[in-house]
């Protein structure tokens, strides 16, 4: 394995949540997915990542070395992009960018340089006159400016247009093209990880749901859906999870799509379910006695 990244029972207890026993990896040259509802633990995790907070267990090894023996060395790998921006609004974007160089050995002026062109920014242009998406592509900039090889996005995409946001992830899957970065991309947009994800992982809780190559999840779950008559026949099958009640009938989650078309035949439909499917089921739906193989 050449894990970019891996988290091992990490643990952080406050008043009124916990993060219990997280745990998960990347590698590299891939693009994780982390979703979950809001306060299910994915800033409390991604601020462990980056050190802003003290876990109170558990492990964080980025780049193969433990994060607590040597944090401002590593820290110089890894890029940031927030979709909330804590720039100096009244600087120009180069004069932003001649601040945030001085935090970084390895910055690239020539890098910098190209990847403004490559995105379309005026860097003599106030920072308080980008759009928000131009605000997030000056961050990812900045970051490949000084030669990161993480890169953590926590909602870049949310509050973009359409266009925008097709844009920035096109710029990622060619970030992970040399095969040597990596990307955890934290979203409530699902369907942006539909599109460029490899990895999915998913907390709730505070506890880490699954976490699961992409494709391998989709293709192992079916969404089932079917008339108010049939619920509890369904639920008898002990081959269902996270029921989801509405006024026309119901739908569940299975990993035992062909058992059930066989016995229910035409009164069921069975689809395919998006990841946004699969999330709300796992995080909204009732609990069944049947515990899928996440």
């Amino acid at each position: 394995m050449n894990d970019i990244l891996q988290v091992s029972n990490l643990r952080k207890q406050y008043d009124d949540f916990a993060l219990q026993d997280v745990s998960f990896s990347l590698e590299r040259g891939y693009i994780m997915g982390f979703i979950g509802p809001n306060g299910a633990g994915k800033t409390t995790t991604i601020k462990a990542i980056l050190n802003v907070l003290q876990a109170d267990s558990g492990q964080i090894r980025i780049f193969g070395r433990e994060l607590a023996a040597d944090p401002q060395t590593i820290k110089q790998k890894i890029g940031f992009v927030f979709g909330e921006t804590a720039f100096y609004e009244f600087l120009s974007a180069s004069d932003m960018a001649q601040i945030t160089s001085k935090f970084y050995k390895h910055w690239d002026w020539t890098n910098f340089r190209k990847y403004m062109r490559e995105f379309e920014l005026n860097p003599d242009k106030k920072l308080e006159s980008y759009s928000r998406g131009m605000k997030v592509k000056f961050m990812l900039a900045c970051a490949l400016s000084h030669q990161a090889e993480l890169f953590i996005l926590d909602e870049p995409t949310s509050g973009l247009d359409p266009v925008f946001r097709s844009e920035l992830l096109e710029i990622l899957q060619t970030v992970i093209a040399d095969g040597e970065k990596s990307i955890l991309f934290s979203t409530h947009i699902t369907s942006d990880l539909d599109r460029v994800a490899d990895f999915i992982t998913m907390i709730n809780d505070g506890n880490i749901v699954f976490s699961k190559e992409k494709d391998a999840l989709m293709e192992g779950y079916a969404l089932v859906k079917g008339p108010k008559e049939l619920r509890d026949a369904i639920l008898e099958t002990r081959q269902v999870s996270g029921l989801l009640d509405s006024a026309l009938g119901f739908s569940v989650l299975t990993e035992h799509k062909d058992e059930l078309m066989n016995r229910f035949g035409s009164r069921i439909i069975v689809l395919q379910p998006t990841l946004e499917d699969i999330m709300i089921h796992l995080v909204r739906g009732k609990q069944t006695n049947v515990q899928l193989a996440l």
